[in-house]
């Protein structure tokens, strides 16, 4: 199977409301789970003050705030884990305040051993970096925020 056929069925999968997925094909095998949660459209919901707030996400923090940062956001294409470097112990990609080119690689999503880099769609300033180094990703969750320069 080719490299873009997989990567639609990723993408297709990611979509999907599936949670599990599993096809063979000769010798090569894919198996998929997502743990998704539910969704709910046009609800709107007062804030909730949560005892361990402490343990919240940079992200949940981010989008919980009124004024959260203002900008485009870069959102993920596709489900897997984030990196911020090319490799481990190497420098990473962007950090929050650099300015950023059309392009410009800002991380690497790794989807069933392959790395898709995502990149900047415009010029801008990083404005908030939103996950952690390693972290699982879901198709359409947001990475950072890019502001103006």
């Amino acid at each position: 199977m080719e490299f873009e056929k997989i990567t639609e069925l990723i993408q297709a999968v990611s979509k999907s409301d599936l949670t599990n997925f599993y096809m063979e094909e000769g010798n090569l095998k894919i198996s998929m789970k997502a743990g998704k949660k539910a969704r709910v459209k046009g609800l709107q919901t007062a804030p909730v003050v949560v005892q361990g707030a402490e343990n919240l996400t940079e992200q949940e923090e981010v989008l919980s705030q009124k004024s959260a940062p203002q900008g485009k956001t870069i959102k993920s294409p596709l489900v897997g884990t984030f990196y911020n470097a090319p490799s481990p112990g190497a420098k990473v990609f962007v950090q929050e305040g650099d300015t950023v080119k059309k392009g410009q690689v800002l991380g690497i999503i790794e989807a069933m051993k392959l790395m898709n880099e995502i990149e900047a769609e415009e010029d801008g300033v990083i404005e908030k970096i939103l996950v952690s180094n390693e972290t699982m990703v879901e198709y359409g969750q947001p990475l950072f925020v890019l502001g103006q320069e």
